[in-house]
């Protein structure tokens, strides 16, 4: 008599509450990486000011600062608390996209738009602040977006241009120029994370720099190797507070079984990345930010469903499939393809990195090599996060396979509602809370259906396993034998 295997109810009910458990984290994790602070985070909310600053025939500094027009209208109209601006500005905006009435709102508030720039924005010497005055009607400008122009001159002290001396034909200056910018700072609440991108050509040199809350101002007299440090620095601010790109690489980690896996998933995101960003930030390439920010977001759920979709259809132990053949570089067929897929959104994430840069300057080497920098900056971070999280996860699976497969798909169920979400804000510029109960809805079902068929396939070979052997007829006792 062939004993049957005892199903207790606990037993029963453990894969479903594996499922449920799983789902929960995720979106548990999911609501808190979306909470309120969310979208400024992962760059959905945030502004790039540009400044072009030069010195005029008479020695006057003169900065043309494009803001972005919106945020200058309620910014600008809050801060100085003229609602008349925010009415006409918010208006026009709203109508039409013709450059010319946009400016011609803007105008009527000329008075009030200069206040709220020049008490965010200034330029001095070592002697004294230098003095504002509007060079020009402000104007309407297109990037993506419309930009307002403000054109201002900046008188300095009497004295700065004779602290300036002629020595063995080369110009020295003493104590050049420093440009601030606090410009749509965090404080008002309407983005953060706000760059001031200014290129200049003053006190007899050229170049560029990137200031934000971390880093406000910036000399003429800073070497060559001080504003390769800033740009370094900014490159890696970036990057850890880019939890859209922080995340996406967490996908590449969570989905990769060995050392070689990781190392060329980051390197073809680092190859593509370095890529687009280099060309976009130069002015080859320009890309809608409409298209790059839900790609962006669209592909951080798509490389951690990748590794949800892998870890169901492997079907083996993790061990098992890292022992069994594979093809080149010890891929198989699905791994380049991941490989592939991962490149092609690198060079999206690459025209996120210029976009948020947003240098727009004129060629020249100390450029080139300003942007490099910032891109090394990009992927020190990175390699530091690989270092981090690959080890660990990679020893929780040797230790505990189950545990590492299970920690494994949490993080990637996450990461891919978090995509999911994200890309409905970059779409909608709401948070679709409906479409993310859809989503969970649809989770919960999807992993119902699995649950029950891999319950009913486990059932099915049960009973063939225990089925009983056909038997032969005993031969009677005393019976002749047959011939």
């Amino acid at each position: 008599m062939t004993t049957q295997p005892v199903r207790t109810p606990s037993a029963s009910r453990r894969p479903a509450r594996t499922l449920l458990a799983l789902l929960g984290a995720a979106l548990a994790t999911a609501a808190a990486v979306v909470g309120p602070s969310a979208p400024a985070t992962a760059h959905g909310f945030s502004s790039v000011a540009y400044v072009d600053a030069t010195t005029t025939p008479d020695g006057v500094v003169r900065t043309a600062i494009d803001l972005e027009y919106d945020l200058l209208v309620v910014s600008a109209a809050d801060a100085q608390h003229d609602d008349a601006l925010f009415e006409d500005g918010d208006g026009a905006f709203q109508a039409t996209d013709d450059a010319t009435a946009l400016a011609a709102a803007l105008h009527r508030h000329a008075e009030t738009v200069v206040a709220y720039v020049t008490r965010r924005f200034s330029v001095e010497t070592p002697q004294d602040a230098c003095t504002p005055d509007p060079a020009g009607d402000l104007t309407v400008h297109w990037r993506d977006v419309p930009y307002a122009t403000l054109t201002l001159d900046w008188t300095c002290p009497a004295g700065f241009a004779a602290n300036r001396q002629l020595e063995e034909g080369a110009h020295v200056v003493h104590g050049g120029h420093v440009v601030r910018s606090g410009l749509f700072p965090d404080a008002e609440g309407y983005v953060t994370g706000t760059k001031t991108i200014v290129t200049y050509d003053l006190d007899d040199r050229t170049g560029s720099a990137a200031l934000d809350a971390s880093r406000p101002e910036f000399s003429t007299e800073q070497t060559l190797p001080q504003r390769f440090a800033e740009f370094f620095s900014l490159g890696a601010l970036h990057l850890l507070t880019g939890l859209d790109h922080i995340l996406f690489l967490v996908a590449l980690i969570v989905g990769s079984r060995r050392l070689r896996d990781v190392v060329l998933a980051a390197t073809s995101f680092t190859v593509a990345h370095s890529v687009t960003f280099v060309l976009a930030a130069l002015g080859a390439v320009h890309v809608s930010s409409d298209f790059v920010e839900p790609t962006i977001a669209l592909s951080i759920s798509a490389v951690a469903a990748w590794h949800l979709w892998r870890t169901w259809a492997r079907r083996r132990p993790v061990q098992d499939s890292l022992a069994a053949p594979t093809g080149p570089l010890g891929l198989d067929g699905a791994d380049w393809l991941r490989l592939a897929v991962v490149f092609c959104f690198g060079l999206v994430h690459g025209l996120g990195f210029a976009g948020a840069l947003g240098i727009d300057a004129a060629w020249s080497w100390s450029l080139l090599w300003s942007l490099l920098v910032f891109n090394v900056g990009i992927e020190a971070v990175q390699l530091g996060i690989i270092a981090v999280v690959f080890p660990l996860l990679a020893l929780l699976g040797r230790r505990s396979p189950v545990v590492g497969t299970v920690v494994g798909a949490v993080v990637a169920a996450a990461v891919s509602v978090v995509g999911l979400v994200w890309f409905g804000e970059r779409v909608t510029w709401t948070t679709p809370w409906p479409q993310l109960a859809g989503v969970a809805a649809a989770a919960l079902l999807a992993g119902g259906v699995v649950l029950v068929r891999r319950r009913t396939r486990a059932r099915a070979g049960a009973a063939a396993d225990v089925a009983p052997a056909r038997e032969l007829p005993k031969p009677t006792v005393g019976a002749a034998p047959r011939p």
